[in-house]
């Protein structure tokens, strides 16, 4: 059995670090001549509002610059940048802020590449089998090479997010959310795991300049890593990037179900590292927040220790899509600074698409459309308080909490392009997090 090669290479300097991490794995040889390339970033998040911390949440540009300075070197002239920012489908402003705040146009003078918001491109319907059709970008889909440039990142729902799960960032809303399924055989992890079927020959790319626990957003705890982890073979890439995040591969679901697609094994017994040593820069990422549960309330540790009780929130899952998640924090920031010391009244608030209501609750809140289309009779209900909209709109999320009794600060709400910005000044003062990583000067 041969064996996909990985390379660990330690970023030291700009160009010649990806070079060599590029080089070293055999990363170009599937890549046609004069072919058409699509080079996928993360760039998971974007606002207008705020500064906002991005170190390890989106793909450094300097990545991004080395990777079309190395692909121009061999020749490729026809290069794409495409990107399908989570936002509004309507809202063309927001992705045309960062895509020239990320410094895309003057790499487009610089070097002659294009740059899309696959949001304003066509979609294309793939059958991937097993039931499961989605719409992919016909950007990529009609490239002849692909280069994938994930983020090295743990991920709340799916353990790790890398080159497999940030190609969920090429198909269409309606397709995102359909991954988010309340069927145990079809999940989201099950989702993701085809996401490559339809896919051109693939290189990725790694950035771990900087990587996040917590991920995939700005909430997450950033980390100056300086690795680029790289493979011809996305699976393989994917392997590794999560034993360098200190986690057990075969236990990430996603990428167990497509290393038995694929007839291989998810150990790396295929796998051959070449550079540094996955046990020499691995460091354990969390990849997700605790939550405590008795008989006074459920809700996330911190809020817990805080003394809050008679709220019932419960861990979300991995139905939630992306689109109510934005809300998720948000709202338990804003329970928390509603907190006066006084216990509620025993209030439920449920997400996603899978979780059932507790008997004997005082109120129950349905957070968002498919909670509340799959529980608007049910039975243990006394008092329902629906927010619908899919995604709600934040002043429904705040009506409802004040229906319940939690008096949270409606500004929290109306400021919500501004929230990310709170999160700045853990990082001011450090020198490691350099913002010049995501500038094209």
């Amino acid at each position: 059995m041969s064996k996909k090669t990985v390379s660990i290479t330690r970023y030291e300097e700009p160009y010649q670090s990806v070079k060599k991490a590029v080089l070293s794995c055999g990363g170009l040889e599937k890549m046609p001549s004069n072919a058409r390339v699509f080079i996928k970033p993360n760039i998971v998040f974007w606002t207008k509002a705020t500064a906002f911390p991005k170190w390890g949440v989106i793909t450094t540009s300097r990545v991004i610059e080395d990777i079309i300075m190395l692909l121009k070197e061999h020749g490729i002239e026809d290069i794409t940048i495409g990107e399908g920012i989570v936002a509004d489908p309507k809202d063309t402003e927001t992705p045309a802020h960062a895509f020239e705040t990320l410094g895309y146009e003057n790499l487009r003078r610089r070097y002659g590449v294009k740059y899309i918001n696959i949001m304003e491109r066509p979609f294309e319907k793939v059958d991937l089998g097993d039931g499961i059709t989605l719409k992919f970008n016909t950007d990529i889909l009609h490239s002849d090479f692909i280069v994938n440039l994930p983020v090295l990142k743990t991920h709340n729902q799916t353990g790790v997010s890398l080159s497999l799960k940030n190609l969920k960032g090429t198909i269409d809303i309606p397709s995102r959310k359909k991954c988010h399924s309340p069927d145990p055989e079809k999940s989201l992890h099950f989702h993701v795991s085809k996401i490559a079927d339809p896919m051109p020959p693939m290189f990725t790319l790694i950035d771990g300049i900087y990587s996040l626990e917590r991920g995939p957003a700005f909430d997450g705890k950033m980390q100056r890593t300086n690795l680029l982890i790289a493979s011809n073979d996305y699976l393989a890439a994917d392997l590794v990037g999560t034993k360098v995040l200190g986690h057990n591969p075969e236990k990430v679901s996603h990428l167990s179900y497509a290393a038995k697609k694929e007839n291989r094994p998810a150990d790396l017994s295929d796998v051959e590292v070449v550079g540094e040593n996955i046990e020499e820069v691995s460091t354990f990422h969390e990849h997700d927040f605790t939550y405590e549960k008795n008989e006074e309330g459920e809700m996330p540790v911190p809020l817990a220790k805080q003394g809050i009780k008679g709220i019932f929130y419960r861990k979300f899952d991995d139905t939630m899509c992306t689109y109510c998640s934005a809300y998720n924090g948000l709202v338990l920031n804003a329970i928390r600074y509603a907190w006066t010391g006084e216990p509620w009244d025993n209030i439920e608030i449920l997400t996603g698409k899978a979780m059932e209501p507790s008997p004997g609750m005082s109120a129950t809140i349905l957070l968002g459309e498919c909670i509340y289309r799959a529980n608007k009779d049910h039975p243990n209900i006394q008092n329902m308080i629906p927010v619908k909209g899919c995604p709600p709109e934040p002043q429904e999320v705040v009506k409802a909490l004040h229906e319940a009794g939690i008096n949270v600060e409606p500004t929290l709400f109306e400021q919500i392009d501004a929230l990310p910005g709170y999160f700045m000044p853990r990082y001011e003062g450090k020198p490691e997090f350099e913002e010049s990583f995501f500038r094209v000067e």
